[in-house]
């Protein structure tokens, strides 16, 4: 049975961690006291809905967290330090904090350390994501004690809903765009001087025409697509980014 810990201190253990090409040792003190932390846990590094889902999501909302008193937002996962800094290198998640916990002390402290010895992982932590102020669990997400690797309550979107729940999320937005292109030069530029962050998906790079067919219907470029809506070229985009600011 996982346990929940609420009210409880997390675990005095250190990580080590590697910065610069030296081994650099931190303590619990170190990255919990005095301060509020998010902590997430999960199975391996480079693993499928860690890689697509838990560790992007997180980093993307960090900044929203932030802003409502979260002072730092830490993946930890059963690999060592060099795993580790790759996986955050290969998923340009420079919002969080990326601790090692190679041989589990941290996640055997929690409960939390389980055997995958069917997937030839060994020992590795259970899924889950909890709150911490000054070193103290405040509030546990648990992935329920079910086989395989259930992914429904540590995702950051429910940890935003507990640490702020009126927060507005960042807008999910795509531009689709192709080499050389004036008006996707113009449109990616408004996006950025409204401060609006953006995935920018290139053709022939990152998608064939028919791709954008299949999803829009048209080969024309650019085209902009928000919260999963078609917004349109750069004139369209024009006029929704003064909507946003009439609002």
């Amino acid at each position: 049975m996982l346990e929940n810990r609420e009210k409880q201190k997390i675990p005095a253990v250190t990580f080590r961690t590697r910065q610069d090409h030296e081994w650099v040792d931190m303590s619990s003190d170190e990255v919990f006291k005095g301060k509020t932390v998010i902590v997430f846990s999960l199975p391996g590094a480079f693993t499928p809905t860690c890689s697509s889902t838990h560790v992007p999501r997180y980093n993307k909302l960090t900044p929203v967290l932030k802003q409502h008193g979260v002072d730092e937002v830490v993946c930890i996962s059963v690999n060592d330090a060099f795993v580790m800094n790759e996986w955050r290198n290969e998923q340009k998640a420079d919002n969080i904090t990326f601790l090692p916990d190679g041989n589990g002390d941290f996640s055997r402290g929690m409960g939390m350390l389980v055997a995958k010895n069917d997937l030839g992982f060994g020992d590795r932590s259970w899924r889950y994501s909890m709150l911490v102020k000054d070193g103290v669990i405040d509030k546990m997400f648990i992935e329920p004690d079910v086989p395989g690797d259930p992914f429904e309550v540590s995702d950051a979107d429910t940890m935003l809903a507990y640490v702020a729940p009126d927060a507005d999320k960042p807008l999910d937005i795509t531009v689709f765009s192709r080499e050389g292109c004036a008006y996707c030069i113009q449109a990616k530029g408004m996006l950025r001087d409204a401060g609006l962050e953006f995935d920018e998906l290139v053709l022939n790079r990152d998608y064939s025409e028919s791709t954008i067919r299949a999803v829009s219907g048209k080969a024309s470029v650019p085209q902009v697509f928000v919260n999963g809506d078609y917004i349109g070229g750069s004139e369209e985009l024009e006029q929704y980014l003064a909507g946003r600011a009439a609002a």
